[in-house]
């Protein structure tokens, strides 16, 4: 038996929210996640005292609405963990950072973008391990910019402040190195170093508008974003990410995307890693 929901939610009210994610977002939602959207924008409808998701549309459809920046980011999903998909650090600590500092050691200065960053533990990562492999990366240039669509995750990953827990599986000598215990109010939480914090600037960006950079950055992490797009919207975004790429400029994407039919201009040199080639 279908339970009872609390809110009145139409297919027409479905396929409304649907265009709305799509026209902010990029994110095509399909059929099989009607569920989903209720579940998370049924708590701003409670949060608002709106009886029926078509009250929450109209709201939503008024010109500059507050309440489009909490839609966005009740829509969006954030799922990561330090080092996440552990072969890309490993790849980036024993190839890629050894063949920049040699390639790069006049100039020394490097530009990453963590795209898609969530609450920050993917550029946290990317950090750790520069600083790990470059022994004199403090006479280095080097800056990370990590953005994300949502306003609410930037800010905990600006923080730098995580539960204790989300360092399980780290090694000791990184939980030691990069990270200190809070303490009286603050026990069971822990923050990020400021020498990893320093290297870091986190900004809101929604990807398929106006990008202000130009780059170049040596490397792109964008991993478990463009699944939520179409193929079309996809390519337009891939071959962006190819213009702010030199020649030989690395992209990392997640365990489930390709570039397969999607995007010529790269090669792929590893799992989920590719390479520009034009």
């Amino acid at each position: 038996m279908q339970a009872i929901k609390d809110f009145i939610f139409t297919e027409q009210d479905f396929d409304h929210i649907r265009g709305l994610v799509k026209r902010h977002t990029g994110i095509h939602l399909t059929e099989a996640k009607k569920d989903m959207v209720y579940s998370r924008l049924s708590r701003r409808l409670r949060t608002l005292g709106l009886a029926r998701f078509s009250e929450y549309c109209a709201l939503l459809d008024q010109d500059g609405s507050d309440e489009l920046n909490n839609f966005i980011n009740s829509i969006t999903t954030n799922l990561t963990a330090f080092f996440r998909e552990e072969h890309h650090f490993r790849y980036l600590a024993q190839t890629l950072l050894p063949q920049l500092r040699e390639k790069k050691a006049a100039q020394r200065r490097l530009r990453v973008w963590s795209a898609g960053c969530s609450t920050g533990e993917e550029p946290y990562s990317i950090a750790m391990v520069i600083r790990e492999t470059l022994a004199d990366v403090d006479q280095w240039d080097v800056k990370i910019l990590a953005t994300d669509l949502d306003s609410n995750v930037l800010d905990r990953a600006r923080s730098g402040i995580y539960d204790a827990d989300r360092l399980q599986g780290l090694p000791e000598r990184r939980r030691r190195r990069w990270f200190r215990k809070g303490r009286g109010e603050n026990a069971g939480k822990v923050k990020v170093v400021a020498e990893l914090q320093r290297m870091i600037t986190f900004k809101r960006l929604n990807l398929l508008h106006e990008w202000p950079f130009r780059g170049p950055f040596d490397f792109i992490f964008c991993r478990n974003v463009v699944i939520y797009f179409d193929k079309d919207t996809q390519r337009r975004l891939f071959d962006r990410y190819a213009e702010v790429l030199p020649h030989g400029g690395h992209l990392f994407i997640g365990h489930s995307e390709t570039l397969f039919k999607v995007c010529d201009r790269f090669r792929l040199i590893g799992q989920t890693i590719y390479q520009k080639v034009c």
